[in-house]
């Protein structure tokens, strides 16, 4: 039987209320399969773990995790610290150490929710968005000089590589090939941004060539917004930078109902690190501890997880009891407008999966 080595890393806020609600789902997973099992390593890295120590992780933390399969992580973020240490402390060390160049996340309108578009059929809006994850915006080159006085600067400085952008470029190419519609567009902002996004857009035509049964088109930032709104059918699989992705995978988010729903795929396509796993709807410190938080964000991001791990039907098996949990009404968290909690939910898509491999052993 195989066993999956799972780090898990609650962090702070809600994070630690729905990673060991996807710890549940998954030993429910493991324990309905004669295939896999799962040995999770839990570690309390975060806002509290920086109160005691200074650091929001130890300095070779990362080798702790280095012989993982997977991690499964909750959130980032906490009301007493300044955001800049919480993110590059933990989140961002995991992200930049162990090179998971390619986030990740689906988005659609799952059975039973209400997204905001109203002229939206369900399977209009059926998206992902790849993100570079490793330098761009958030590279973390820059400095203050003159701290305190009037002549006092700060940059930051967005850096793209050839390297960097070609690999996204091709890993978001072989994503759309993979997908029914082979459909890929490419957001920019190279009409301002004249150095870094122009050998952003000539890259992607240089890639384009290697897949000629793609079909893309190029959208600026700012008006993709608008089409992500206006035309969501003319979107499929959508690939940029790592701050132009990271506002547009929120708008996506809200637009398929809740940011509580949505799942992240931090990922090394190369296996050569452990890749990670969250849901993007933060730390949420308002709703801690009230039993309000929507675990299916997690679940799903349990489901990447797992088709990371090469365990497809088991994923499918996931998402299945996802979607027949979220249709119904009774089972809806605040955020979509029900009144279940976070334990209503995880105990309904447990016993979706428990009654699914009951029904394949009948």
């Amino acid at each position: 039987m195989k066993t999956y080595r799972i780090a898990t890393i609650p962090g702070d806020g809600i994070g630690k209320e729905v990673v060991p609600a996807g710890q549940q789902v998954l030993e429910a997973l493991a324990e309905a399969s004669n295939s896999f099992r799962f040995e999770f390593e839990n570690f309390d890295w975060g806002g509290d773990y920086f109160r005691e120590h200074g650091v929001m992780m130890p300095e070779d933390g990362l080798d702790a995790l280095r012989d993982k399969d997977a991690i499964l992580f909750g959130s980032a973020g906490d009301p007493h610290i300044p955001d800049h240490i919480t993110l590059w402390g933990l989140r961002l060390k995991i992200c930049q150490g162990f090179d998971q160049y390619a986030n990740v996340r689906p988005t659609r309108i799952l059975p039973g929710i209400d997204g905001p578009l109203k002229r939206c059929k369900t399977e209009d809006l059926d998206w992902v968005i790849v993100r570079e994850n490793s330098e761009g915006e958030y590279s973390g080159v820059g400095g203050r000089v003159h701290q305190g006085h009037p002549i006092e600067a700060a940059t930051d400085v967005s850096i793209m590589t050839r390297v960097g952008v070609e690999r996204i470029m091709r890993f978001a190419f072989k994503l759309a090939q993979s997908r029914p519609r082979k459909l890929l567009t490419v957001i920019t902002k190279s009409n301002a941004q004249r150095h870094a996004m122009v050998m952003w857009d000539e890259i992607a035509l240089q890639i384009s060539k290697e897949f000629p049964d793609v079909t893309w088109d190029k959208e600026l930032v700012d008006a993709s917004t608008a089409r992500m709104i206006n035309n969501p059918v003319s979107l499929d699989t959508i690939v940029a930078t790592n701050l132009h992705a990271d506002i547009l995978s929120d708008l996506a988010a809200a637009l398929a109902g809740s940011l509580g729903i949505a799942p992240t795929g931090n990922i090394d396509p190369e296996h050569r690190y452990p890749s990670m796993f969250e849901p993007i709807h933060g730390s949420a410190f308002d709703i801690m501890g009230k039993g309000l938080a929507n675990p299916v964000g997690t679940f799903w991001s349990v489901v990447m997880l797992l088709e990371h791990l090469g365990e497809t039907e088991a994923a499918g098996r996931v998402m299945r009891a996802i979607e027949q949990v979220t249709a119904n009404p009774a089972l809806h968290t605040r955020d979509l407008g029900g009144k279940a909690t976070t334990a209503d939910v995880t105990q309904a898509v447990c016993g979706q999966l428990l009654a699914d491999s009951q029904r394949k052993a009948a």
